[in-house]
């Protein structure tokens, strides 16, 4: 159990507001048809790890652990499992390196379309599961480093920072935030590129026009202007949804991967300083804005949105709406 109050009540609303924004995220995309693409898969995946986060994080806030703490298998668990965040932080890599494969499915889909349909050509649904299965094997290769951080010494868990290694600590710090960020932002800039190329070859598109699904593959240059229009208005959407959420995981994490390198470095933690505490805060927050930025910047999860929870009332207002309301959707 959390003893810090503020932190408690923090932990407890994150808890909360994860579970509910990240379910409703599951929730749109498995019950509508159009919202199950590649893209969304990525999303839905990244939901149910967030989700997963959250729960962690409302149980740390509220679950007690045994005072003091036993010597023996139970104690091992406490200590080593959960006192160290292993579990929590896990979820939090593979968080971030599922954000990194929805980033470079987006980059392989606009910037090098030919390699992605020819790489999604047979089992689409058996490759994206095995990169996803990925996220949680590598994940948990690199976390099991934590496991070395606290032990029982005394009835509680304190540090075992002098058996630490600095070259595995330092290792894990560059694998599990440095490298994906740097492959992402790479990723993210060679999209804008070439999102802004193929606006200056189809032009300006008609402000009042609708995208379709932002799953769908390339682009066809034989395809008639409007469609090329809509397609571009879809991926640029997209691209800056998937660009405030990475800027977003940029500042919840930084903080936290910093002090974590620091301490593999050789500098003294105290766990219970501010600034530690305010950086886990943070990362814990991550779990919790993803579904906002969602609502507000992802305009087929609106459309989502709408056919789950209006669909009822607009079918019962105008029922000749129904069919043209699902069409707009698909």
């Amino acid at each position: 159990m959390e003893e810090i109050l503020a932190l408690r009540i923090f932990k407890t609303f994150v808890g909360i507001v994860g579970i509910l924004g990240n379910g409703l995220v599951c929730i749109v995309i498995g019950k509508v048809s159009a919202m199950q693409t590649r893209t969304n898969a990525f999303i839905c995946h990244q939901a149910v790890v967030d989700l997963l986060g959250a729960t962690m994080i409302l149980l740390q806030s509220e679950a007690p652990l045994p005072d003091p703490v036993p010597n023996d298998a139970l104690g091992w668990i406490v200590c080593h499992v959960w006192f160290s965040n292993f579990v929590l932080f896990l979820l939090y890599v593979i968080s971030t390196f599922n954000l990194l494969s929805l980033t470079m499915e987006r980059y392989f889909a606009i910037v090098h379309p030919f390699k992605y349909q020819k790489a999604f050509a047979n089992h689409p649904r058996l490759k994206v599961g095995a990169v996803m299965a990925g996220c949680w094997v590598f994940a948990t290769v690199i976390k099991c480093y934590n496991l070395t951080i606290f032990k029982v010494k005394d009835g509680a868990c304190a540090s075992s920072a002098e058996y630490r290694s600095k070259v595995i600590g330092s290792l894990t710090a560059i694998l599990q935030y440095v490298v994906p960020v740097a492959v992402m932002l790479f990723a993210y800039i060679r999209i804008g590129v070439e999102l802004k190329r193929g606006a200056a070859r189809v032009g300006p598109a008609p402000a009042a026009a609708s995208g379709p699904a932002t799953g769908a593959s390339a682009a066809d240059t034989s395809q008639p202007a409007g469609m090329v229009e809509s397609l571009l208005r879809a991926r640029r959407n997209t691209f800056k949804m998937l660009w405030i959420v990475f800027v977003t995981f940029l500042v919840c994490w930084t903080p936290n991967q910093v002090i974590f390198l620091m301490f593999n470095l050789g500098w003294t933690l105290q766990y219970d300083e501010w600034y530690y505490l305010l950086s886990v805060a943070m990362v814990a927050a991550n779990c919790c804005v993803n579904p906002v930025i969602y609502a507000f910047k992802y305009r087929q999860f609106r459309k989502g949105l709408r056919e789950v929870f209006c669909r009822g009332r607009i079918n019962r207002e105008n029922p000749s709406n129904s069919a043209t309301f699902t069409q707009t959707t698909r």
